[in-house]
């Protein structure tokens, strides 16, 4: 069987350094916001070209607590309208709610996936405050218009990067905007648990996630605001450190199987992702589309492939989002209905890649 993700074979290589790295937690002594996590913090923010790092305990408080901050710096408050892709992971616009914020759902383009950047002004109101881009997939959004539109309107922009570690901006305004990202174990950059982070260039929005994150609380026992307990943790964090320097390796081997994907694939009933082939694009995902995904997926099972389904039900539709259940957004729920996620990582061989691409040009 072709596991659509092997993690023990994917950590297998760092299996001994976590251990060395393990052993000297555990002799430190020190379990929390510990050296670990400030080295880490400070390493992926070099790595992402800007100047703070603030380590949370997921992907999702990475977005809630930028949100949070926002409003207790006051360039937010609670009722204020966010303009999010309909298509994406519940957890984007969960983060939103979670800060008491009102989403506002913008169909995506069919080719990318992505937020259609030329729906979004018509849902633009005067309650509108922000603009939360999701880097779906790990393929860029077209941040040219969105930072266009952020700045025609006066909005913030917040992206969503949980599945876009190391995507280049080109020639974007890459570093103007706090990114939210996810360690969770499946990632490109994934942990072995849970673990999120905020980059940015604001050393106020810095200061006051910082706070969020522990109790609202800079000084012990002195609390300025009502925060949560979201903090990265400091085992995760040491093993993360082990694994930032082989990154940019994960995403470049991604690329290469997608080349071949996208050029070997030749069925007419696939339909294929675009990608242009920069480095906008770090395929945590390669999701193709059909009309008949189940018996797509079934025919990939029969030939010991194991292929996902990213996601089965739009956020909209989601008993937990009732509120929003009357929305007509056809794209969005097409794309929810056609499309299948075919493996693609490091730990592939190149027969493997053959046998996928054989298996789905049978179908």
């Amino acid at each position: 069987m072709i596991k659509f993700l092997d993690l023990k074979k994917i950590n297998s290589k760092f299996e001994e350094a976590f251990k060395a790295r393990f052993d000297g937690f555990l002799s430190s002594g020190n379990y929390i916001l510990g050296k670990q996590v400030a080295k880490f913090e400070s390493n992926f923010a070099e790595y992402c070209g800007s100047k703070y790092a603030i380590g949370v305990g997921n992907g999702l408080d990475a977005i809630s607590l930028t949100f949070r901050a926002y409003i207790e710096m006051g360039k937010l408050k609670e009722g204020d309208e966010i303009i999010v892709p309909a298509n994406t992971f519940i957890a984007s616009v969960i983060g939103v709610l979670n800060a008491k914020l009102v989403p506002v759902f913008v169909e995506p383009r069919w080719e990318t996936f992505n937020i259609n950047p030329d729906l979004v002004e018509q849902h633009i109101t005067d309650k509108t405050k922000a603009i939360l881009p999701v880097h779906l997939y790990g393929q860029l959004c077209e941040m040219d218009k969105i930072n266009s539109i952020a700045q025609k309107h006066n909005l913030l922009v917040v992206e969503d990067a949980a599945q876009a570690h190391g995507v280049s901006y080109n020639n974007t305004a890459e570093h103007s905007n706090p990114k939210a990202y996810s360690f969770y174990p499946g990632k490109n950059l994934g942990g072995l648990g849970d673990g999120g982070m905020v980059v940015t260039n604001d050393s106020n929005l810095t200061d006051t996630i910082k706070k969020l994150r522990n109790y609202g609380s800079a000084i012990k026992y002195e609390n300025q605001y009502i925060g949560v307990n979201s903090r990265l943790d400091e085992i995760q964090a040491a093993f993360l450190n082990i694994k930032l320097p082989f990154l940019d390796r994960e995403n470049e081997a991604r690329r290469q199987i997608a080349k071949r994907y996208l050029s070997e694939i030749k069925n007419k009933k696939i339909i294929l992702p675009y990608w242009d082939g920069s480095s906008n694009h770090v395929f945590h995902l390669f999701v193709v589309r059909t009309e008949n995904r189940g018996a797509l997926k079934k025919h990939l099972e029969k030939a010991n492939i194991e292929a996902l389904i990213h996601y089965p039900i739009p956020p909209h539709k989601q008993q937990a989002l009732e509120e929003w259940k009357s929305l007509s957004l056809p794209i969005t729920e097409k794309i929810h209905r056609e499309v299948l996620s075919l493996p693609i990582n490091s730990t592939l061989t190149d027969d493997e890649v053959s046998e996928i691409i054989s298996a789905v040009n049978a179908f």
